[in-house]
């Protein structure tokens, strides 16, 4: 398999442990050390990375890929996302009321019964996640250089339906305007 059809990111390559080719990696996973439970990892450009070995180290796991051989090669990977296809991910094993955040991405925004935006992608910056969303233009496109952020919660979005490819948006009543330093708002 090449670079995933609807890759979802798995973990973040750290620095490397060692020199044999181990190497830190910021887990995404509900359970860091199940990073290995989803077989081949994947980066953006389609490199695989075969997990043989993997223990948890602190805030982090250590792993050990078949492709890495010593610590040069793992230095050069520090940084690389590593991803799997969405149809990777085990849908059977969710409650009802869970989902993957990847799962997002794509869903019609409504407000007031009306279709305003779309999810085009979820960060998560240290504060918790935030939606990205695209308005919709006069046309019914989307407006990709005017997006803005909201954040995920059940009170900013009180319903998601994934059948019907949509999510309800309840933004705040008000949101707090800070000035220029030194002026008030």
């Amino acid at each position: 398999m090449a670079k995933p059809d609807n890759p979802v990111l798995m973990g973040v390559i750290g620095a490397p442990h060692g020199v044999r080719g181990e190497l830190r990696v910021r887990p995404y996973t509900g359970d860091p050390l199940a990073l290995a439970d989803y077989g081949t990892l994947y980066d953006m450009q389609g490199r695989a990375f075969d997990v043989v070995d993997i223990r948890p180290q602190k805030t982090v796991v250590v792993v050990r890929f078949e492709q890495v051989r010593d610590r040069s090669a793992a230095e050069a990977l520090n940084g690389v996302e590593l991803f799997v296809d969405r149809t990777r991910l085990p849908d059977e094993e969710l409650e009802d009321d869970e989902f993957f955040i990847a799962d997002l991405v794509g869903l019609s925004v409504l407000e007031d019964g009306g279709r305003t935006g779309e999810v085009i992608a979820v960060h998560n910056f240290g504060a918790g996640d935030l939606l990205e969303i695209a308005p919709v233009t006069p046309g019914g496109g989307l407006a990709r250089k005017r997006t803005f952020l909201m954040e995920f919660s059940r009170e900013t979005v009180p319903e998601i339906d994934f059948d019907a490819g949509t999510l309800v948006l309840v933004r705040p009543d008000e949101i707090e305007v800070r000035g220029e330093e030194g002026e008030e708002a």
